[in-house]
């Protein structure tokens, strides 16, 4: 469940979607959701999103962070982490920074990590490299 800790720290509240609820349009949350039932449309501007077992979302996601335990079938935009737990199903683009991938879970589409996400401040590969080699040389 929530520990009631948002990562921009503003406040503690949340909104649950429950198990016999159903919801169409765009969803715009300022703080940390979790979809028991289904969603369909856009999940917006959370900081955290679960998705339960029973969860299911038609739409796009754009959070900080996301976990689901159920099923996406849209594009994932987080700006810190995604999580994908056993027996998850998850089925479009996903961007982040971080991800973890259960064993069980189904990821069926494309992601992208690190700089080029625009989330992450870090040096090309081979700007590394470059940097690795000048440091040999001294």
């Amino acid at each position: 469940m929530f520990s009631g800790k948002g990562s921009s720290g503003a406040d503690d509240s949340f909104t649950v979607i429950g198990g016999e609820a159903r919801f169409h349009g765009v969803l715009s949350v300022k703080g940390a959701v979790r979809v028991e039932g289904c969603v369909e449309g856009d999940i917006t501007d959370a900081t955290t999103v679960e998705i339960g077992q029973g969860g299911k979302v038609k739409g796009n996601i754009a959070a900080e962070s996301l976990s689901v335990a159920g099923e996406v079938v849209g594009d994932i935009t987080a700006s810190k982490n995604v999580e994908l737990l056993k027996e998850s199903r998850v089925h479009g683009k996903l961007k982040t920074p971080r991800l973890r991938i259960d064993d069980g879970a189904v990821f069926n589409g494309q992601c992208a990590m690190g700089a080029e996400t625009g989330f992450v401040d870090e040096p090309h590969p081979a700007g590394r490299r470059r940097e690795a080699v000048a440091g040999e040389k001294s």
